[in-house]
């Protein structure tokens, strides 16, 4: 007809295409995702460690050889790879003289944002605890964040008693965090005023962790006190 706009049909929408493109795209994108997870996981893997062992040789100045090892029930075994169940990761350092120096070890909690990770060093001789490094913290800055340098908070450290029982099955004394000004024993930790919460998530940490592998590892030290006793 004169003067009419000719009318444009729209084909109908394959829906069963749609969805069909739609479940191609997603599987490509999960799939792409797994990929580069996979790639990531050895440098994210080697970065941890590296940083690890970093903090290690801060924590023991004297350490001239790091090795890492698995305390379980079965013993002390090398460390490769992930522990396996039940088993704790520690590092023990040696001196020069491939003499045992001492041992460190991470623990962690919930503290007020995020978890809270913490490597502790230990010697047999004194059953304590000498010192810590945070090795992952998001805690509030200039409040939380007061665990890394507040030399009150820091000197809970110096000799933290983690003694064993005589059956050598638990600690003595559990380690906690008590309210500031208030600490009594070698056990306890003094904790940061204002800053309560990630205080006891460092003592929370550094119980559980000591409480799992110091059973496992004290009986089981001789087997590892100079370098080349287990490969």
């Amino acid at each position: 007809m004169n003067g009419e706009q000719p009318i444009h049909v729209v084909p109908p929408v394959n829906s069963l295409r749609m969805v069909r493109t739609l479940m191609l795209v997603t599987s490509l994108c999960g799939g792409l995702i797994v990929a580069v997870w996979q790639l990531t996981q050895p440098a994210i893997a080697a970065n941890k460690k590296v940083v690890l062992e970093r903090s290690v040789r801060a924590l023991i100045p004297n350490a001239a050889q790091i090795v890492e090892y698995d305390a379980s029930t079965r013993g002390v075994t090398p460390g490769k790879g992930d522990p396996a169940d039940g088993a704790v990761r520690f590092y023990a350092a040696y001196d020069r003289h491939g003499q045992l120096e001492a041992i460190a070890a991470e623990g962690a909690a919930r503290g007020y944002t995020d978890t809270v990770r913490v490597l502790y060093g230990y010697r047999r001789a004194c059953e304590c605890i000498f010192g810590i490094r945070v090795t992952q913290m998001k805690e509030t800055p200039g409040i939380g964040d007061k665990i890394i340098t507040d030399p009150v908070f820091l000197k809970n450290f110096e000799s933290l008693d983690v003694s064993l029982t005589p059956d050598m099955r638990s600690l003595f004394n559990t380690v906690k965090t008590v309210k500031h000004g208030t600490k009594q024993f070698g056990w306890e930790i003094d904790a940061i005023a204002g800053a309560t919460i990630t205080s006891k998530a460092v003592g929370r940490g550094i119980n559980d962790s000591a409480q799992r592998l110091l059973p496992l590892l004290v009986p089981n030290l001789e087997a590892i006190s100079q370098k080349g006793g287990m490969q």
